[in-house]
Formats: structure tokens, sequence, C-alpha cells
């Protein structure tokens, strides 16, 4: 594994993360931003970056949830609907607010446009769970720096709220992905078929499926709702995204 432990100066304070570059191979390569779920960095999504980069780019892991917490930001093991679980991701959440996910995913986009290793004048950038939404509010800030945006199991992508993401869409350049759970609470069905039906109506190019079977957190490994076959189509898609945007 190619891992470097660094900080990232941001607006608001220093976010710990991690930069993985391809484990062969000379640079430069384009860079992608790479938000976790609730549960923050661990082993899965380490490797998961790893295995992005072996791909031929520079890819950040940043915690994102630095102005509540350092890293490891759980030092149990979770287990969801238990009190203390919750408790804490409910802490976690409220440590990376809306109005702050656009100018963090700038400051990390700037971070890797400064390394000679990264080349490009845009970046990917992915989330999954709540990260999903971050994506393309990161997209919206700086439209001018995200060339791509892919969001997995996200949840929010369409409310009735006045800060919902789908509001931000005039503002996006990035060609966007949406990889969509079923019977997924934070973002039904519904929502589902209202954030499509604005995609269609929006000028930029952008995809948005469904993964049958998949529930709320497939993609990641070594969770008991991990879908092999389906994450391994996710991964497969997100590549073709940065492939073809960041190439």
């Amino acid at each position: 594994m190619s891992e470097t432990k660094l900080d990232v100066k941001t607006a608001d304070g220093t976010a710990e993360a991690f930069v993985y570059t391809p484990s062969s191979g000379s640079g430069p390569w384009p860079g992608v931003v790479y938000g976790t779920d609730i549960m923050g960095i661990r082993g899965a999504y380490q490797k998961m970056a790893q295995r992005l980069a072996d791909r031929g780019y520079v890819v950040l892991l940043p915690n994102v949830f630095y102005r509540g917490t350092k890293l490891p930001v759980l030092d149990f093991v979770p287990r969801m609907g238990d009190e203390r679980t919750m408790k804490r991701m409910g802490e976690l959440r409220a440590a990376l607010p809306n109005d702050k996910m656009g100018p963090d995913g700038g400051a990390y986009a700037d971070f890797l446009l400064a390394r000679p290793d990264v080349k490009g004048r845009g970046i990917g950038v992915v989330g999954y769970c709540f990260t999903g939404q971050m994506a393309v509010r990161a997209a919206a800030a700086a439209p001018d720096k995200f060339a791509a945006a892919a969001s997995f199991h996200g949840g929010g992508l369409y409310t009735d709220q006045p800060d919902s993401p789908h509001l931000l869409l005039p503002k996006v350049k990035a060609r966007l992905y949406f990889g969509h759970a079923v019977e997924d609470r934070s973002m039904p069905a519904d929502a589902i078929a209202k954030l499509e039906a604005v995609l269609n109506g929006w000028d930029g190019k952008s995809e948005s499926e469904t993964y049958a079977g998949a529930q709320h957190g497939w993609c990641v490994p070594g969770r008991d709702i991990y879908n092999e076959k389906q994450a391994e189509r996710a991964f497969a898609k997100l590549v073709e995204l940065f492939d073809a945007t960041l190439n």
C-alpha cells in the first residue's frame, strides 16, 4: 500500500488525511477526494482508496469530522441501534454541517491540485452514505475545480429543506453519478424519483440508478450488508466515470 498520512489545512482548521498513490508507475496522475461514511476512516476505506489509486489516481482520504474529533473517530465496535453508537453518530454528523461540506471539498481539491504528482485542472470526488451529498455540495461550491462527482448509497440528496443538494445543480459543472440503495430510509424511492426528474431537466451530464438487492452501505467490505457483486459493479462505474472525465 502506497499510503502517506498528513494534514490538510481548511478555513476552519486542520484535517488529518491519508494520500494514496499507485503502487507502481510514475505520475503525475489525476486527483480524487474520497469521502467516508459516518463511521469514518478505517481499514476498509483505506483499502478502497488504495484500490482506486492503483487504477491511476492520487486519492485523498480526509477525516471529514476534523472539527469534532481526531482519528480514530470510533474507539469502540459500533452496533447500529445501540444507544452509545447512535449518540456517537449524531456527534460525528454534527461535526460536518451541510454548509461546511462545499468549502471543505474545495480545500481538499486545492490540496490535491497543489501537489506535483497531480495532473489536470479537474478533480474527482466520491462520497458514501452522507458524504454522497458532500460530493454534490463540493462540486457546486468549486465548479471549476471538480470535473466529476459520484455518490453511492448517498442520503438526503433530495429533501424539502431549503439547503437540499438538488437545488445546487445549476452551479455544478461536473459530470455526476448516483448509485442508490434499495429500501434506504435516508434516500427513499420517491426521493430518488424526484432527484432523477430534476437531473433530467438539468443541462449537465449525469446518471442515476438503483442497485437491485443492495442495501444502504453495500459498498463497504466488513459490513453485514456488504454486497460483493454490486460493490464490484459500483467500483467499475466509479472508474468508468473518472477515466472518462479526469484523464
